[in-house]
């Protein structure tokens, strides 16, 4: 007797191609990408666009990739699966910033979330001038969202005085949705605001946390990316990754001496679970 192995369509996993640095300590990056992509019920493809010397306080050192290795790597993805969304990390150099343009460009119609990491965790700057110039005029122009928190809302619009402003610059840009998060502000309430078609769209509030994670920002753009690729429209999926990501942060671990470690797999205890089918109802 034979046995029909050939996959069922409906059953397929929806395929994010995520564009990540490498963090030792599984913290953020590709591993927080990964995790985070596969609870929500999508497949992660993973390309290393820097390799960094860090811990769970801070990033000591980073090693961009070869940009044209990038490119292979992507391509021969691209090629070979149905990618439904593109998830942009940390970049590391202009170089690397130019090649996935150049991804890009042959692949006009895949949504692109892009996370714009700056500085690490620990206060590391891990993108210069330079490189902050490249994705403006590389990357933003192909970006469907891009997922700021309020510092470097205001490092990349630097010619905005408020946050609106800075939104509305973003879209000047080419960005077509705008997500502030207020991680970084010293408010009682996290107000994470999304801008679209030149209007403020969604404001979400949630209690501050009271500890520092490492790999948030990596979490909730990689989180969106996948509920993109699923078919959610952009108010849904930025709920439902909002929810995902402090159910994940609420639940971290302290693994190391310094931030805690997100907990992407929480879902796994049915009494976390439950909490989290409840606030996303």
């Amino acid at each position: 007797m034979s046995i029909d192995i050939t996959p069922h369509q409906e059953w397929l996993s929806p395929v994010v191609l995520c564009f990540s640095g490498l963090d030792p300590s599984g913290g953020a990056g590709i591993s927080a990408d990964i995790e985070a992509i596969a609870s929500l019920g999508c497949h992660c493809a993973p390309i290393i666009t820097t390799l960094t010397a860090q811990d769970s306080s801070n990033v000591k050192d980073i090693q961009p990739v070869d940009s044209t290795f990038l490119i292979s790597q992507a391509r021969a993805i691209l090629e070979d699966m149905p990618v439904k969304a593109i998830k942009i990390g940390l970049l590391g150099s202009v170089a690397v910033i130019e090649a996935i343009h150049t991804v890009l460009t042959d692949y006009p119609n895949i949504p692109v979330i892009l996370d714009p990491v700056l500085v690490a965790g620990g206060g590391t700057i891990i993108s210069s001038r330079e490189i902050i110039a490249a994705m403006e005029n590389l990357l933003l122009p192909h970006t469907t969202l891009i997922t700021p928190n309020t510092n470097e809302a205001r490092a990349i619009a630097v010619q905005a005085d408020t946050l609106e402003a800075c939104a509305h610059e973003l879209m000047g840009m080419g960005c077509e949705y705008v997500l502030i998060t207020g991680t970084h502000d010293d408010s009682e309430k996290v107000l994470n605001r999304l801008w679209g078609h030149n209007r403020s769209l969604l404001d979400c509030e949630w209690d501050r946390l009271p500890d520092e994670y490492h790999g948030s920002g990596c979490i909730l753009a990689s989180s969106i990316a996948a509920g993109i690729a699923q078919g959610m429209s952009m108010q849904s999926a930025v709920r439902e990754a909002q929810s995902f990501t402090w159910h994940s942060l609420k639940h971290g671990q302290r693994l190391g001496m310094g931030q805690l470690i997100p907990n992407r797999l929480f879902w796994a205890n049915a009494e976390y679970a439950n909490n989290w089918r409840k606030s996303t109802n």
